[in-house]
């Protein structure tokens, strides 16, 4: 009887539960839906081309659909219009560079493979039907892994890879399918012109229609980057030294180097698509791409010490410098800092610009002085007047400020070599143009006084 009477408890709760579940079902799925529709209002808003990139997509398998909806174009290729539909899917990025790359990768591979696939079984037909399948394997297993072992080379596998496996795929299909089908040429030619037309259809919306530009947002990166990291340098001495400010740096500014730690893919992405993109704006044709993942690696060494910083902020909570050493450190820290963000920040506005940075290199020489005169301050003075052990931490702290005004310097020599390669132009002065106007004329004849001889006939 017990047992049965728990077997029968067992079967209530679980109907219960059942019931409960399904009572509580709809209001499940509409917090599930509103969390989506947060999620796509907030990725609209993050990046509004997202939504502009989705109709273009749609926009474009549209205009080749029309192979299959027109008669007179569906009687021109059959079947075959299928593969302008998919060209489109696996082709349309969403930058123009990217668009390019998978497009010209599979038009070229495309192309080439059919070429030789019916050369291919041109020569394996000539010694008969006995020897043609010999002759069509070795010739497939030949070419299939020359092209694979491409594929491991670094410069192919970045630039080339999806042409190297389309290549393969079409080779491999008309040379097999050659044996037995005698209308594979006309297949083939369909297959061609149609993946062509899907090409250019992708090609011209993508272009043509509110682009977007690989080369643009991986300029922008690279800037924005480097003025994250003197947003951090910028508000770090003062929180650390505990020095009043007017108003206290917001958290974004403290955190914001972390997405530079993570850019390497992103930015190595955008460098690629960047190279098959033609001239457009202020980047004329072969703009020197790989000098901004030089930048890149360079501002990403930086932000690793940023990163040991930041440690030692959140350590600086707990356990207090003393305020004799804070006193002594804190002159030669600002100075230091202070000149290290100003060359940051000019070395960010030189590269979103376009202009030669003018005063970054006296700005980082500034900055080094000052870092010399710290460390010689606490290798000394310091050093002698207090215990090693409460210094230590104070010692750390301005070794990875020291390393990140020598990062500093080596992003400006890149900056500059990418400034020379890219014919930047050179930031014309700023009081230049007020040279002529009659306020600036008056000190002038001020001036002019003390030496009569000089005046102007």
């Amino acid at each position: 009887m017990s047992s049965q009477t728990v077997d029968t408890d067992n079967k209530e709760g679980m109907i219960f539960h059942f019931r409960g579940s399904i009572k509580s079902l709809p209001g499940k799925l509409m917090a599930k839906l509103v969390e989506f529709a947060k999620k796509t209002k907030r990725l609209g808003r993050e990046d509004p081309r997202r939504i502009i990139h989705s109709f273009k997509v749609g926009l474009a398998i549209a205009l080749v659909s029309l192979f299959y909806y027109f008669e007179p174009l569906y009687k021109g290729f059959g079947i075959s219009a299928m593969w302008a539909v998919l060209t489109v899917v696996v082709v349309f990025e969403f930058s123009v560079g990217g668009t390019l790359s998978r497009g010209l990768n599979r038009g070229l591979a495309t192309f080439l493979a059919s070429a030789l696939g019916f050369g291919a079984h041109h020569l394996a037909s000539l010694p008969g039907e006995e020897g043609e399948p010999i002759l069509l394997g070795l010739f497939v297993f030949l070419l299939a892994a020359a092209v694979s072992f491409l594929r491991f080379f670094p410069e192919m596998k970045a630039r080339y890879d999806y042409g190297l496996m389309i290549f393969i795929l079409t080779f491999s299909l008309i040379s097999v399918s050659a044996y037995h089908d005698d209308e594979v040429m006309r297949i083939a030619y369909e297959r061609v012109i149609t993946i062509l037309i899907g090409i250019f259809t992708a090609l011209f919306v993508c272009i043509f229609i509110c682009p977007v530009w690989a080369g643009d947002d991986l300029h922008s990166l690279v800037a924005n980057n480097i003025d994250k990291l003197a947003n951090f340098f910028e508000a770090f001495v003062p929180l650390y030294l505990k020095i009043s400010q007017e108003g206290e740096p917001e958290m974004t500014f403290l955190e914001g180097y972390k997405c530079v730690l993570n850019s390497k893919q992103t930015e190595e992405s955008l460098a690629n698509f960047a190279g098959w993109e033609p001239g457009h704006g202020k980047f004329r044709f072969r703009h020197p791409w790989k000098k901004y993942l030089k930048i890149g690696s360079l501002t990403r060494d930086c932000a690793y010490r940023i990163e040991s910083l930041n440690g030692y902020l959140i350590l600086n909570t707990e356990t207090q410098i003393p305020e004799e050493i804070r006193g002594k450190m804190q002159d030669a820290c600002i100075n230091m800092s202070s000149e290290a963000v100003k060359a940051l920040k000019e070395l960010a506005f030189s590269i979103n610009t376009m202009t030669k940075p003018c005063s970054a290199d006296s700005q980082i020489t500034k900055s080094k002085i000052a870092a010399k005169n710290l460390k010689s301050l606490l290798s000394t003075s310091l050093c002698k007047e207090t215990e090693i052990l409460e210094v230590m931490q104070a010692i750390t702290v301005v070794s990875l400020l020291v390393d990140v005004v020598a990062c500093t310097e080596k992003i400006a020599e890149s900056v500059q070599e990418l400034a020379s390669f890219a014919k930047f132009k050179s930031e014309k002065p700023k009081q230049g143009p007020l040279r002529t106007s009659s306020k600036i004329s008056e000190p002038e004849h001020v001036i002019a006084i003390h030496q009569p001889s000089s005046l102007p006939e």
